[in-house]
C-alpha cells in the first residue's frame, strides 16, 4: 500500500471504483431468485414428507404390534438340532445377519422380597449361569441371565424365575434349559464359585440389566444350528452363544408385560447346592420324580456288584439316557466312591469284576464318584446315545486285533473335569440328539 493511500476514507476508496449499481448490474442476481425460492419449496417438501411417512410407518408399526399382541402367544416347543458338523453350524449361523434397527434394553428386573422364595430364584439363576455358561466372561453370564429374566416377564413362560428355568423337565423330555434333565447336576461348582455366581444372581435380581441382548428369549452355543434359528430375530452374539427375539409384536418390549408371581417352587434337583431347595417334593436329579425313579430305565439290571463300590450294569438300548445318570446315583447311593458301567450289547458286556482292557470300550455309559477328590460325572458313549454337548461323550476306543485303540476325530476329546470349573454347555434351550462324531484317524498306544 502507498503513502498516499493511507489518506483515503472509505468513501473515496468506494468512488474510485468504475462499478455503478444500476439496473442492468442487479438484473442477473434478481433472475435466480424464482430457482432458489423453487429449490428451498423441494427441500421443505422432501423434509416434511419423510417426517410424515416416518409418522404413518410407525403408526403402522404399532398397530401390526397390537393385533400381534392381541392373538394367543407363540408356543415354546423343545428344540431341536440339525443333524449337521460344528463347522457347518457355525457357517449356517455366521450367514444369518443380525436383525436392523436398534435393540432396546431390558428394563430392570426387580424381585422386590427376600426370605425362602428370594433365595429359590437366586439359586435356579446362579445354577443356570453355572451350568449354561459357567466358562464364559462376566458378560457371557449375564447375557444369559438375562433370557431367564425376560421369559419371566414374556406370557409364553412360567411367572416364576425356577419355573422358567425348570420348564418342561417334568417331561423327561423337553426341558427348556437342558442341564435340568441330561445329567448335569450330578456335577458341582466349588464353594467359592458358588457364592460368587449367587451373587452375581442376586445384582441380576436386583435390577442389573445386560442392555446388547436387549428383550432376548432364545440362546444357543455357536457350533450348533436349531430348527428355528432362522425364524427368529438374531440380536447379538456374545462369547460362544447367539441370541434371538421373536419376530413381531411378541419381540417387542410391549410383549414384557407379565407379572411376576414372587411364590418361588422349590426344585429337589438343586438340592444339592441350594439350602432353599433342601426338603422339597419335586424334581430330582435330571428332573426326575422319586415316585419314578426305579422306572426311569426299564429293564435295566445289575450283573455283578464289586466290594468296592463298582457295578456293571444292562441296559437297552432304546433307554432314555438323560435318565441313566439317576439310574447310578440310586445304586451308588451315599458311597464317597462309586463305579457303574452300562452296557447295551449281551456279548460285549462282562459278566463280572474284573472289567479287561478290552471290554470297556464296548460300554454305552459309565458314572465316576470321587467325593474325596471332589469329583462326579457322567459320560455317554455318542455312538450309542447321541449327546447334544461333546464334553459328555467318552474316548471313542475300539478293539483292533486284540489292541485297544483310540480314534482321533475332529472335535478335541472331552477330558475328565472336577467338579470345580463347571461346563460350557451347549446352551440352547432344549437338550437335543445330536449325530455321534466322526471316527477319522487311530491313534495306537491309548489307554
Amino acid at each position: 500500500m502507498k503513502p498516499t493511500e493511507l489518506a483515503l476514507s472509505p468513501l473515496d476508496i468506494l468512488r474510485t471504483t468504475e462499478l455503478e449499481l444500476t439496473p442492468d448490474t442487479i438484473q442477473p442476481t434478481r433472475r435466480w431468485w424464482p430457482l432458489w425460492v423453487l429449490a428451498l419449496t423441494v427441500v421443505a417438501a422432501v423434509v416434511v414428507g419423510n417426517l410424515v411417512w416416518k409418522q404413518a410407518e410407525q403408526r403402522r408399526v404399532e398397530a401390526q404390534i397390537t393385533l400381534d399382541l392381541q392373538k394367543p402367544p407363540p408356543v415354546v416347543v423343545p428344540v431341536l438340532l440339525r443333524l449337521i458338523s460344528e463347522d457347518q453350524a457355525r457357517l449356517i449361523n455366521a450367514s444369518i445377519p443380525l436383525v436392523a434397527g436398534s435393540v432396546p434394553a431390558a428394563a430392570p428386573f426387580q424381585i422386590g422380597q427376600t426370605g425362602t422364595d428370594a433365595e429359590r430364584a437366586t439359586d435356579c439363576l446362579a445354577a443356570t449361569i453355572y451350568y449354561e455358561a459357567a466358562n464364559e466372561s462376566l458378560a457371557g453370564k449375564m447375557a444369559v441371565a438375562q433370557v431367564v429374566l425376560n421369559r419371566v416377564r414374556h406370557p409364553a413362560f412360567p411367572k416364576t424365575v425356577c419355573g422358567v428355568v425348570f420348564q418342561g423337565s417334568e417331561r423327561r423330555t423337553g426341558c427348556q434349559f437342558s442341564y435340568t434333565c441330561d445329567g448335569s447336576l450330578a456335577r458341582r461348582p466349588s464353594a467359592t464359585m458358588w457364592e460368587t455366581l449367587r451373587t452375581l444372581a442376586r445384582s441380576m435380581l436386583g435390577g442389573m440389566v445386560y442392555a446388547p441382548v436387549g428383550y432376548a428369549t432364545h440362546y444357543h452355543a455357536n457350533y450348533v444350528s436349531p430348527y428355528w434359528s432362522s425364524s427368529l430375530d438374531k440380536v447379538h452374539v456374545e462369547g460362544a452363544h447367539i441370541f434371538y427375539r421373536w419376530k413381531g409384536g411378541w419381540g417387542t418390549p410391549r410383549a414384557f408385560r407379565g407379572g411376576y408371581n414372587k411364590s418361588e417352587p422349590g426344585a429337589a434337583g438343586l438340592g444339592g447346592l441350594s439350602v432353599a431347595h433342601q426338603g422339597v417334593a419335586g424334581l430330582v436329579l435330571g428332573g426326575i420324580d422319586p415316585a419314578v425313579l426305579s422306572g426311569a430305565v426299564p429293564n435295566a439290571s445289575v450283573i455283578a456288584e464289586g466290594a468296592d463300590g463298582q457295578f456293571i450294569v444292562r441296559i437297552e438300548r432304546g433307554a432314555d439316557s438323560a435318565m441313566l445318570p439317576a439310574l447310578a446315583q440310586k445304586l451308588c447311593g451315599a458311597r464317597d466312591y462309586c463305579k457303574l458301567l452300562a452296557w447295551t450289547s449281551a456279548a460285549t458286556m462282562p459278566k463280572g469284576f474284573p472289567i479287561t482292557e478290552t471290554q470297556q470300550p464296548s460300554a454305552a455309559f459309565t458314572y465316576l464318584r470321587n467325593r474325596a477328590g471332589g469329583f462326579e460325572k457322567p459320560l455317554w458313549n455318542c455312538g450309542t446315545f447321541p449327546r447334544a454337548d461333546r464334553k459328555q461323550c467318552m474316548r471313542q476306543r475300539v478293539v483292533i486285533e486284540g489292541k485297544v485303540e483310540e480314534l482321533i476325530s475332529d472335535t478335541p476329546d472331552p477330558e475328565p473335569e472336577a467338579v470345580t470349573p463347571g461346563a460350557d454347555k451347549s446352551a440352547e434351550p432344549a437338550p437335543v440328539e445330536r449325530t455321534p462324531p466322526s471316527t477319522g484317524r487311530r491313534r495306537p498306544g491309548s489307554s
